[in-house]
């Protein structure tokens, strides 16, 4: 098989065109072509007046070593690499201990599930509850105000990214294959087989809802278990006069003691009460740096001219999206984060007295409005020094303020582009409707974020207009605060994915600190399933 890399075609190409192009590059006639399929498909964009489709190929022919000696100085043109996933071990017969899964985002999702597969039968705890309905209780905050904390946009099964636009792409690098492991998971349980070519794929949250439960189903079959309603209380640790430690078990909310010497603890960047925790029994956790700001709604309409022009609407290119970033005078970064063409801005707290927000989509992208946050870079040594759990209380104090800021109802606070710029507060929406639910309120966010938030959002905003057309037009609406961008803190780990001073503990994903979004979490739970394995691999009896 061969693999043709960067094969440009027009937008509205022929269906036979790839072949064509095909059979012109490899210059062979078409009877040495036996099959194509392709590998990845991306848009460039430059030229607005000429949108090309990029394709990688990977092509079966007949004489391929003769074919690849001929073109050997075409660099685009190689042996296709082998993606193939390969597990690094196997469950013996007789297992000292099962390990225990601490969440079912997607890090502990596709860490219970590769344990199941190499026939570790993993227990998977989680505080929340089962997707379907957690959703009942996330729409309940949405529609009624009403909040579960226990059952939220950031906990139960399937994590934050169920409510997201399922976005599944990354800057990792991944030369075991686990990203493509993750697709091809995902594209088993029920995804669009494209997500495995084009080159941002997404899924949407009602196509992730049943996608969960098909994974779970498959680790129940595979010998797993999944609790749900299962909050682990405490981590058992038993540790030596030098500090280190050695996971003995977890103790449960209701009283409950599972006995566990590998214990993967994925619960997402919200699980403050954990990290707290973790903390107060030794294990080792850093302060990390990580981003706040506002949510920012504009047309998509006004997005997908900027981007495409006249092509705009085009099937192929979908809702258009964007991303963005400026360097400010006051040191700081401004930056587009979690684009979500043709969505909706949600209410993502969970805590009582709190206001989050976050985007979300669904798999169509049909929604009026494009949002993304817009947020600047934070960082420990200058905004929340001192302890390691800093920055958990320099969110809830912005999340507090914005709360109070709201009108205390879980509505958001929101402001008019024009009017932030100018320095005033909104009192009505213009041309934009937002989309938050339950309902915004008009003020002045800058009592609502930090003041070299203000100033660098301020500086930022007409920085953006010279990239992207309208992007700072006075009706332009921005709904605060972002504020759970990444985990504020990272529980260190060595090489073995255990933590540094806590042996049987690995800390994975997005609330340790080693993964940001769905694809790159789910990659860490492969990973961390792999340490896991070998581990009790070496425990095993002889």
């Amino acid at each position: 098989m061969l693999r043709i890399n960067e094969l440009k075609l027009p937008l509205d190409h022929a269906k036979d065109a790839i072949r064509a192009a095909i059979l012109q590059r490899l210059d062979i006639p078409a009877s040495e072509l036996i099959s194509f399929s392709i590998f990845r498909r991306s848009v460039d964009a430059r030229k607005k007046s000429a949108i090309s489709l990029i394709y990688a190929i990977d092509a079966e022919v007949n004489n391929e070593a003769a074919l690849l000696r001929r073109l050997r100085d075409d660099r685009h043109i190689m042996p296709t690499p082998d993606a193939t996933y390969r597990f690094v071990a196997h469950a013996p017969a007789e297992l000292k201990s099962r390990p225990v899964v601490i969440g079912t985002g997607p890090c502990g999702l596709f860490a219970g599930l590769l344990l199941a597969q190499m026939g570790f039968k993993p227990i998977i705890l989680e505080r929340g509850k089962a997707v379907r309905e957690r959703t009942k209780d996330t729409w309940g905050l949405w529609r009624k105000g009403e909040l579960n904390p226990d059952s939220n946009v950031q906990f139960g099964e399937g994590g934050a990214g169920t409510f997201s636009d399922g976005k599944l792409y990354s800057q990792i690098k991944d030369p075991q294959h686990h990203g493509r492991k993750v697709l091809e998971e995902f594209v088993k349980a029920g995804a669009p087989e494209e997500i495995l070519y084009i080159n941002k794929p997404h899924i949407g949250t009602f196509r992730l809802v049943s996608m969960v439960e098909k994974m779970r189903a498959s680790i129940i079959e595979l010998g797993g278990e999944v609790r749900f309603g299962a909050k682990v209380e405490e981590i058992e640790i038993e540790r030596d006069n030098n500090g280190n430690g050695q996971v003995r078990g977890v103790a449960l909310a209701d009283g409950e003691r599972i006995a566990a010497e590998h214990v993967v603890l994925a619960v997402g960047h919200s699980a403050r009460d954990t990290f707290q925790m973790l903390y107060d029994h030794g294990v080792h956790i850093e302060a990390k740096p990580f981003s706040i700001g506002v949510r920012i709604e504009h047309p998509q309409a006004l997005i997908d001219r900027a981007r495409y022009g006249t092509a705009a609407g085009h099937p192929l290119l979908g809702a258009a999206d964007y991303k963005l970033v400026h360097h400010c005078s006051n040191g700081r970064s401004a930056y587009s984060f979690c684009m979500c063409p043709g969505g909706q801005v949600v209410a993502a707290t969970s805590e009582p007295g709190c206001v989050v927000t976050n985007g979300m989509s669904q798999y169509s992208r049909a929604e009026r409005n494009a949002n993304s946050g817009i947020v600047v870079g934070i960082t420990p040594e200058v905004d929340y020094p001192g302890h390691p759990l800093a920055g958990i209380e320099f969110q809830r104090e912005w999340e507090s303020k914005a709360f109070a800021a709201g009108g205390s109802s879980y509505a958001a606070p929101a402001q008019r582009v024009g009017d932030f710029l100018a320095g005033r507060p909104s009192v009505a929406q213009g041309e934009i409707e937002p989309s938050y639910t339950p309902g915004v309120h008009w003020t002045d966010l800058a009592q609502c974020l930090p003041p070299f938030v203000v100033t660098a959002l301020r500086e930022a905003l007409p920085a953006f207009e010279k990239q992207i057309r309208g992007f700072a037009m006075e009706d332009a609406v921005m709904t605060g605060v972002e504020t759970r961008t990444s985990s504020p803190i990272r529980i260190t780990r060595g090489a073995d994915f255990q933590s540094l001073n806590t042996r049987g503990l690995y800390p994975a994903g997005e609330g340790a600190g080693y993964a940001g979004g769905i694809l790159s979490a789910g990659v860490d739970g492969i990973k961390v399933a792999e340490a896991v394995a070998l581990a009790l691999l070496q425990a095993a009896p002889a």
